[in-house]
């Protein structure tokens, strides 16, 4: 069976934190690559004013991802999934030769316990957690944690992660990246101009 690591997100825009964090997690647990869920809708994110069309996201994603084992897709919107759980359950139906494991860094685990059915997600799937700066304090007090933290295995045993029964946390601690999406559209508020026509080219499914 193939692993790919899967990571869900706005993307708005993708920028070099995601890259960095994805190729440093495909190593340290061991997999033949990642995808990159673009998001239709975070439902978190309802009405964010500044989220651009999903078709740009999707473009400044395959752009970042571009000669890495990461391979950026919209498949929540094929699909029609709006919650993760939905996602992931559709995901392991469609691809039942592949080994999944939930990538999401810290600051979503701080908030993981507003997520839709999150520990049916944590029995249905292991997760890695990646550290980011300023976020650790607060996902270690959450409240997902406080349920999960009985789940925990040693950073050192990550490349074991298929073995594991569900649920199954690990915690991933890289090079810190403080880039942020947030920043990136500061820099660069017209970020969008540079993937219009990129948006258009059409690409090959996941396979």
């Amino acid at each position: 069976m193939r692993t790919t690591g899967l990571l869900g997100g706005s993307f708005n825009p993708a920028h070099r934190g995601h890259r960095g964090v994805t190729l440093a997690a495909i190593r340290a647990l061991a997999l033949d690559g990642a995808w990159w869920l673009v998001s239709p809708g975070n439902p978190l994110k309802a009405g964010a004013r500044d989220m651009a069309p999903l078709a740009l996201r999707l473009a400044s994603a395959r752009a970042m991802a571009r000669r890495a084992p990461i391979r950026a897709t919209d498949i929540e919107a094929k699909l029609g999934t709006r919650y993760t759980i939905d996602t992931i359950l559709a995901l392991q139906r469609r691809y039942p030769k592949r080994r999944f494991i939930w990538l999401m860094g810290a600051d979503n685990l701080a908030q993981f316990h507003r997520w839709r059915d999150w520990r049916r997600i944590a029995r249905t799937i292991p997760i890695a957690v990646v550290a980011r700066p300023g976020y650790d304090a607060v996902a270690h007090a959450a409240p997902a944690m406080g349920w999960l933290r009985r789940f925990q295995r040693p950073a050192d045993q990550a490349k074991s992660w298929t073995t594991w029964r569900l649920p199954a946390l690990v915690l991933l601690r890289f090079r810190p990246d403080p880039t942020s999406a947030t920043a990136a559209r500061a820099a660069n508020p017209d970020w969008t101009r540079q993937f219009r026509h990129q948006s258009r080219i059409p690409r090959r499914p996941l396979g």
